[in-house]
Order: structure tokens, then C-alpha cells, then sequence
């Protein structure tokens, strides 16, 4: 069994953003090649977490999945079991493609306050769900949660014990966990890389 895995959802729909953000690019890189670095510097192995259809337009050393079935295109919990069940591992790290900014400092810090159950980041209040480590034991948990249709991330961290983290003491730069979910947040966080 691997000590860390990492997990990278890139399988949203990307309405708001009007094309797949995972092939977004930012300084001459896709979305999902920065997080997949970052996740690929502080874990034994990567899994991507994708739709169907975009599954050809990822390297073939990228090591790629879709949903499991019956839980395709349930969300973010459908995208963490199947990684999970792909690839065992003592605990995960969970890193959605749309969140280009986070550094591998920034992830490395989290694992270290990781002590069992699910870590999450929060920031000014917020959790950030996606920036997160969970145990191999929530997987039967995330499971449950699915088969009850529960979709909802807050639907498990009812169910578990989780651990918040907050993101000053990963970075002074809070901007970073932006979520880039609209062509306006885009334009945010490329205007707040020039300041």
C-alpha cells in the first residue's frame, strides 16, 4: 500500500467557465499540469479524476480515471472515492484543477498538520473542501454517503472527524486558494499575479 496519493479532480463541468478549466493555461501551462506537479512533488502517485470524454487529452503517463459507476458525475465525493478504490494508500491529498495558484509548500505544511480522519483548509471562515488530506478510513464513509445520494462534501465532514487549518498558517497570501470557477475569476487572478 502507498503512504500518499494524491488526488486531482479535474471532471467538473465547467458551465461558468465555458470550456474545460483543467486545459486552461497559465504561464504557458494547463490548470491541471501545475496542480499535478504540485501534488506530484509531496505524493507517492497521482490520480487524475476525469469525464469521459476529456480522458484523450491527457498524457498517456498521466495515470487518469472516470467515475465509478453508479456514481458518475456525482460531484467531488463521486471523483475521491474512485481515486480511492483505483489506488490504496494510507491517506490522500485532494487538489481540484481549477485552483492553479496553490504551491507545493503550501500542500506540503498541510500534510504535516494531517493526523487522521479529513484535514481542510479554511480560509477567512470558509472551507475549502478540495484543498484537503483525508484518510483511507473515510472511504467507506464517502460510500455511504453516495449510496444515500448525499453529494455534498459538508455531507461526510458531518460524518467524520475533520481537522480545519487555517490558511495563514500555510501562506500570507490567501489569494492563492482562489477558486478560478468563472472567465471573471480568471481575470482576477491574472490581474492579481501582475500586482
Amino acid at each position: 500500500m502507498k503512504s500518499t496519493v494524491g488526488i486531482l479532480l479535474a471532471g467538473g463541468l465547467s458551465r461558468r467557465y465555458g470550456s474545460p478549466k483543467a486545459f486552461a493555461t497559465l504561464d504557458g501551462a494547463f490548470f491541471y499540469e501545475k496542480t499535478s506537479a504540485v501534488l506530484r512533488a509531496v505524493c507517492d502517485e497521482v490520480v487524475v479524476v476525469t469525464r469521459e470524454e476529456l480522458l484523450p487529452k491527457f498524457p498517456s503517463d498521466y495515470h487518469v480515471i472516470t467515475d465509478i459507476e453508479p456514481f458518475v458525475g456525482c460531484g467531488p465525493l463521486a471523483g475521491i472515492y474512485s481515486a480511492m478504490v483505483a489506488v490504496e494508500a494510507e491517506q490522500y491529498v485532494i487538489l481540484p484543477c481549477d485552483m492553479p495558484l496553490i504551491d507545493t509548500m503550501i500542500m506540503g505544511k498541510l500534510i504535516e498538520r494531517h493526523q487522521s480522519g479529513i484535514t481542510v483548509v479554511e480560509v477567512a471562515g470558509r472551507l475549502q473542501p478540495l484543498v484537503s488530506v483525508w484518510n483511507l478510513s473515510e472511504r467507506e464513509i464517502i460510500l455511504e454517503a453516495l449510496q444515500a445520494k448525499r453529494y455534498r462534501m459538508q455531507d461526510v465532514f458531518d460524518t467524520s472527524s475533520i481537522m480545519k487549518v487555517d490558511g495563514v498558517y500555510l501562506t500570507n497570501q490567501l489569494e492563492v486558494f482562489m477558486n478560478v470557477n468563472t472567465l471573471e475569476q480568471d481575470k482576477e487572478m491574472r490581474e492579481w499575479l501582475k500586482s
